[in-house]
């Protein structure tokens, strides 16, 4: 008996792939080739199925996208809150800066193709997609802005500092790993650590002893 388009060598059959597996190979392409270069059937090759079956799981490639972008930022939000909370009453407010920054870290490398994606195809996304996915981000943006305040009103942050221009420089600090960390160049608690001393502390050099800074390759 002819074998059927959907059990032969070259495909597997669509019920067998998962949601997660054909969105892990959408994130990888978005994220190589951007979202208008990258085809469903490109998606479909790369898990090994026909384009056809990909909406047995999905209705289209912008469903795909959506769910790719909202991964990449949610899980990366839901890291950063859960590390926070988890953390004892009275605990400093550079100590909590440094799990966050940490959590912020660890999921963006972790779904580095999400996370990457989310930064590079969001401006090829439909403008419904976009109004949508800006929700999320915008939660996002609120959490650190009352993270930055209330650390503000603890006396740890000087009242005469943009945190608007703090929050920018260390979302650009910590996304930028994405593109350049390897794991061979130092631990992301580490990494966490001197970012959270530079935006503590600056550049300036201080009289007083300071503990030594973690030191950290970009080579």
């Amino acid at each position: 008996m002819k074998a059927s388009p959907e059990t032969d060598d070259r495909t597997k059959p669509k019920s067998v792939i998962s949601r997660r597996e054909i969105l892990d190979a959408a994130a990888a392409l978005f994220r190589a080739k951007g979202y208008y270069a990258t085809t469903l059937r490109d998606i479909a090759s790369a898990v090994g199925m026909k384009a056809g079956s990909v909406y047995y799981h999905f209705d289209s490639k912008e469903q795909i996208l959506e769910e790719v972008l909202d991964i990449g930022i949610q899980a990366v939000f839901d890291a950063v809150r859960d590390g926070v909370e988890k953390l004892p009453a009275g605990t400093p407010w550079r100590e909590r800066f440094c799990v966050a920054l940490e959590a912020h870290l660890t999921a963006l490398l972790k779904l580095g193709d999400y996370t990457s994606a989310n930064i590079r195809v969001f401006g090829q996304a439909p403008k419904s997609i976009q109004e949508r996915h800006l929700r999320v981000r915008r939660s996002y943006e609120a959490y650190w802005k009352d993270f930055y305040q209330r650390a503000r009103t603890a006396g740890e942050i000087r009242e005469n500092l943009n945190l608007t221009a703090l929050r920018l420089l260390a979302f650009g600090g910590m996304n930028w790993a994405i593109e350049w960390y390897k794991p061979n160049k130092g631990a992301i608690e580490k990494l966490a650590k001197a970012y959270a001393d530079i935006l503590f502390d600056g550049a300036h050099p201080v009289k007083s002893a300071s503990q030594p800074t973690p030191s950290y390759r970009t080579d």
